[in-house]
Order: structure tokens, then sequence, then C-alpha cells
């Protein structure tokens, strides 16, 4: 990764590791944006907390002209969760010819979420030569690792995955889509009467690119591209999270009182053509005292496997997989390109 040109497009908290992280292996960051008027103006050596480099973060609003003056060999993308939030980051790369890999979890197989801005993106980038991808924790985690488990397995019946992660973390706007403070009504109202439609009305909300995709939903996605398994039907259902007790959120300045909704456990259900059934599970919430995050996955087969790994530091983990995966993507072909056509994870130094 010597002298590898990055661009960082959003200066956050993920961005503090993935600076750091590419900086460590030799690479070096040429420009940074951002829309967060208390960033744009730093040196990027105030975020990731290192001397000042010179190089100072802009406002987003000229990702363009920077993009096509600096002409870096990839774009980190560290913004959002879902498409379209990353739409005009991903669009802006594709038409500059810069490749780029975002943390979006959506990204990560949005060919099943949200097809028609995939193939827009798609087009873009192979007009223009360049890869878009999507990576993070669930490429290694819920990913890789699983499609390793399966390899050592012999008639797989189903695969369960579950992994839960603190809402805490990650700020507010993720704290509400997972329903947290909200009454069990309103979770109902807002939340899980989404999901209670047809299958036919799921694939026209998809059309349309209006679908809010739970994260296991595109890793479901992933998954049976990675190991060559047909999708003959996909659910999702959304379970409020309750505690017996009070809990404060400094996230959402709020006391989530004992009985109101802490998070949401978003369960998605893929039946295969080939007979094997995928019942993964993401639980975002507030944590009460006890709990800390897990992902436990189990391989149902001759024998059945299971994988648990707990208090994985889930936001260094997916940035340190989002820097080992540069070299991946750079040696792509163009177009909007999960990394389940990438091959295997690798260590990059």
């Amino acid at each position: 990764m010597n002298e590898l040109k990055v661009f960082q497009y959003g200066c956050g908290k993920m961005s503090v590791y993935t600076m750091k992280y590419v900086l460590d292996n030799g690479g070096k960051i040429v420009g940074a944006v951002d829309i967060n008027p208390d960033v744009v103006g730093k040196d990027i050596g105030e975020i990731i907390g290192i001397e000042k480099t010179g190089v100072i973060v802009k406002n987003a609003s000229e990702s363009k002209e920077l993009l096509m003056n600096l002409k870096p060999d990839i774009a980190i993308v560290t913004t959002m969760s879902l498409m379209n939030d990353v739409k005009d980051a991903l669009l802006v790369c594709a038409e500059c010819g810069v490749n780029a890999i975002t943390t979006c979890e959506e990204a990560f197989y949005p060919m099943n979420s949200n097809p028609n801005l995939t193939r827009e993106i798609d087009l873009l980038a192979k007009k223009n030569n360049c890869t878009i991808t999507g990576s993070g924790y669930q490429d290694a985690f819920w990913g890789n690792l699983i499609t390793t488990l399966v390899g050592a397995s012999h008639n797989i019946k189903k695969i369960k995955g579950s992994s839960s992660y603190n809402v805490e973390d990650y700020g507010i706007a993720l704290a509400k889509a997972h329903g947290a403070g909200l009454t069990k009504e309103e979770f109902q109202n807002q939340i899980a009467s989404a999901d209670e439609v047809s299958e036919e009305e799921r694939n026209k909300v998809i059309e349309s690119g209006e679908y809010q995709p739970s994260y296991m939903w595109n890793v479901n996605g992933w998954l049976c591209d990675k190991l060559g398994l047909t999708v003959v039907s996909q659910t999702q259902k959304c379970v409020p999270q309750f505690n017996d007790y009070d809990i404060e959120s400094s996230t959402l300045g709020m006391t989530v009182k004992a009985g109101m909704v802490t998070g949401m456990s978003a369960v998605v259900t893929t039946k295969t053509k080939e007979g094997i059934t995928l019942e993964t599970e993401c639980i975002g919430k507030v944590y009460n005292k006890e709990e800390f995050d897990r992902n436990e996955w189990t391989v149902y087969a001759e024998p059945d496997t299971t994988l648990v790994i707990e208090k994985p530091a889930t936001v260094e983990l997916t940035c340190a997989t989002i820097v080992n995966r540069i070299p991946d993507v750079i040696k792509a072909e163009p177009g909007f390109v999960p990394t389940s056509k990438m091959g295997e994870l690798k260590y990059v130094k």
C-alpha cells in the first residue's frame, strides 16, 4: 500500500481509524471532506490524534473538484448506512473515475434492496473505469468466516446467525432507526408494520428505492451470491426489545423507561432453491448493564458447527477490513462489484 493515494469522504468516528490504518500501511491521505461545520477546516491530524499533516478537511460540496484534481487511487466513504444516504458520494466517485469503498451497510449487497440505484452507480463506474463496493465488519464476521465454516460442512440444512451491537456507539440516527425510546405501539406503527406486507408489495417498495433493509437483508444476499445459492424467497421481521428497568441513553438524551423499546431484533429468513435456509438476526439496542456485543453463527449440517465471538471491537474491525480490502477493489473489474466477487479477505501490510 506504499504511496497509495487515498481520499477520505466523511471525517467522523470511523475515519479516525480508516485514516490511521492507511497511514500505518504506508498510504497517503491526499484529501478529505465532510458536511459537519465543526469538522470542516480541521487538519486531519487533529481528527486522527496525531501531528498536523497539512491536509485540511473541505466541505463535501467540493468533492468533484477535489477528486478530479487530486486523482486519488481510491476513496473511503464512511458516512451513512443506507444507499440513498451515500448516493451522492458514490455517484461523484463514479463520475470522476475514482474507485470507492464504503462502510455503508446496505452497500454490502445492495442488488437485493435498491437495485435501480445500484445499477445507476454500476453503469457510471463502468463508463469511467472504476470500481465501487461496500465492506466492513460484515465482510469478515458475517461473510467470509461463515463461508469458511460452510466449506468444512456436509449436507447443510440451515445457516443461522445472530449479531448484537449497542446503538449508543453509533449515534442518534441509528438509535432512532432501531426504535429505541418508542412505546410498543409506536414501534408497531412506525417500524414493524413496514414489513407486514406481501412479497409483491415488498418488491414494489424495493423497486421504488424506498426499502429500508436491516443489515442482515444484504448479508443474506451476499452469502447466497458467494455460495452460489439461488434465492427463492426472503422476508424480514422487526421485533422490539425491552428491559424491565430504566436505562439512561446519552445518545437519545433520555431515560428509556422499563417497558419502552430499547431497540430491535431484525430477523431475515431466506429460502433457497438448493434447500438451504438462512435465518439471520441483528440486534441493535441500548444495552443494559449485563449486555455486550456478541456474534454467533451455527451451520446446521454434518456436523453442526457453532462460531461465537464475544465483545468484538466492531468499529476498529470494520475499519481494518475496509483498508485491507483496498487492493482487491483496485484490482477488481469496473462497476459496482460486491466483495463476494473479490475473493477471500486478506491481511495487507
